[in-house]
């Protein structure tokens, strides 16, 4: 055991420099992420700022119990399950289908002008992508000076609940699919081109290379993106919804992330059931994430850990 342990220390010191390039992160963990976890106690606590986190009194689960007998939380947890699966199966195929249309294209340079293309909308923040829905959706927006032009009657996108979700994913997929796929795309060049080779020997036609070659050979890689995307699925996206919603659809948009911002910023706060709130949204999507990787397993053979 002593053998193993020097062998052990005598191998990270061999590689002194490398985990010296790596201290930045591990302080960055430490102070971002690790020592804020102290704050969850405040999720079992009646929490008064005059007597700070450990003089507060001890309440044990009742702002767990409070998540599941208030309205509006209820109709946030629904909305966040709703707006997330929606996404699953709206958004999630789209990197993967753009990253074979983009590497089933003929010619290095067109490839590269559509991936800059795709890509570019990611760096644009979506208080700048509401305001260009603002301005093309609203009332006198474009397209609906456009329909008042051609006679029709103007249409409230905005305001519409019946469409807020689908302007949601269809604008959720301008912005992020060209990122997404970027990773898919690695993933096809690391496949054997001479594969390619003998299936066109073989007849194979193109949409059968696609499906038994690319896709088979990106397997664990999709395998992996949709895990990942199944434990993040109480994150139904707040950036997004808090830039676009407003008080006529916030029956459909508010998501628990929404919901805790309202309760904290715009009433009284109750810093320990917001905190409560927080963790029951990790603890969903801890066990989430588990069910999809023992699901993909069992599917497909992939799986992320264990």
């Amino acid at each position: 055991m002593k053998n193993k342990k020097s062998g052990l220390l005598l191998e990270i010191w061999k590689g002194r420099y490398l985990y010296l390039l790596l201290l930045p992160l591990f302080l960055w963990l430490c102070v971002f992420c690790y020592i804020p976890m102290g704050g969850i106690v405040l999720a079992f606590k009646n929490y008064k700022a005059s007597l700070g986190i450990w003089g507060s009194e001890w309440v044990g689960f009742e702002n767990f119990k409070r998540i599941f007998i208030t309205p509006d939380a209820m109709a946030a947890i629904k909305n966040t399950f709703t707006v997330s699966f929606g996404r699953l199966l709206v958004e999630f195929p789209m990197g993967i289908i753009l990253a074979i249309m983009i590497t089933e294209m003929p010619g290095t340079r067109v490839k590269k002008i559509y991936q800059t293309v795709f890509n570019f909308p990611h760096f644009l923040s979506w208080i700048v992508v509401s305001a260009i829905l603002t301005n093309f959706l609203s009332n006198r927006g474009g397209i609906n000076e456009l329909i008042a032009a051609l006679g029709g009657e103007r249409i409230n996108f905005l305001a519409d609940k019946g469409l807020f979700r689908p302007i949601l994913y269809l604008t959720s997929n301008w912005k992020e699919m060209g990122w997404s796929a970027i990773i898919y795309m690695a993933a096809i060049t690391g496949i054997d081109p001479t594969l390619y080779d003998a299936a066109s020997i073989d007849g194979a036609t193109r949409l059968r290379k696609i499906w038994h070659i690319t896709l088979s050979g990106i397997k664990s890689t999709i395998a992996v993106m949709f895990i990942l995307e199944v434990g993040n699925v109480m994150n139904a996206g707040f950036d997004q919804i808090f830039n676009m919603q407003n008080d006529v659809v916030k029956g459909v948009a508010q998501i628990l992330d929404t919901y805790v911002y309202d309760i904290t910023f715009q009433g009284i706060p109750n810093y320990g059931f917001s905190t409560a709130v927080g963790l029951f949204k990790s603890v969903i999507n801890f066990i989430l994430i588990l069910v999809a990787n023992r699901t993909v397993y069992w599917l497909t053979g992939e799986k992320m850990y264990g």
